[in-house]
């Protein structure tokens, strides 16, 4: 079975890579989503928000949460760019991801803490939080769109032979250390501002 892609035929390699990125891209989000239907144990999802904020307490008290944020996210998103078997690794990390935001929200619904901390925030402040949480989510999830759609790249091209291409996943492994970089320091401002 050939289904002829007209606009991938007539497409050029950077747009194709474009194209892919932007369709690993949409597939991370599916899976984070898929990830956030599925419940953990009330247990579970406590551990995990008490391993969220010990990182946070931990790295606001010694002044390292921007390169902790990094190191852990940019070491993930070099996973990512492993031929062939990145791909699995990144949707298995977003998947993850999506179970650890819904304990997370859990957690903090049930404790009644949301409510009266809404409440409190000033519009200014829920913009600002909302813009650099979107920015955070954009740099983050963009690093690992290319991460795996590179690792699919790196594997066909090698398999031709096509040494070249080791240059361009250099290129990208640092275009995606200077995004992960600007969303480290992004999402730890984030959360250090006063609610």
């Amino acid at each position: 079975m050939n289904i002829e892609l007209p606009f991938w035929r007539n497409a050029s390699p950077k747009r194709k890579r474009i194209y892919s990125t932007a369709f690993i891209f949409v597939l991370a989000l599916l899976v984070v989503f898929i990830g956030v239907l599925v419940p953990l144990s009330p247990q579970e999802e406590q551990l995990v928000n008490n391993q969220v904020n010990q990182t946070l307490i931990q790295g606001q008290a010694s002044n390292s949460l921007a390169p902790s944020i990094f190191l852990n996210n940019f070491l993930l998103c070099l996973a990512m760019f492993i031929p062939l078997a990145g791909l699995p690794v990144g949707l298995f990390i977003m998947f993850s991801s999506g179970q650890a935001f819904r304990a997370i929200f859990d957690v903090v619904t049930a404790s009644g803490v949301s409510n009266a901390s809404v409440q409190n925030i000033q519009p200014s402040t829920a913009v600002l939080l909302l813009v650099a949480f979107g920015l955070t989510f954009i740099f983050e999830f963009v690093s690992y769109a290319i991460g795996m759609t590179e690792s699919i790249w790196l594997f066909r091209r090698l398999t031709q032979r096509r040494w070249d291409e080791l240059k361009i996943t250099a290129i990208l492994i640092g275009v995606v250390a200077l995004l992960l970089t600007l969303g480290a320091i992004v999402e730890t401002w984030a959360v250090s501002l006063p609610l």
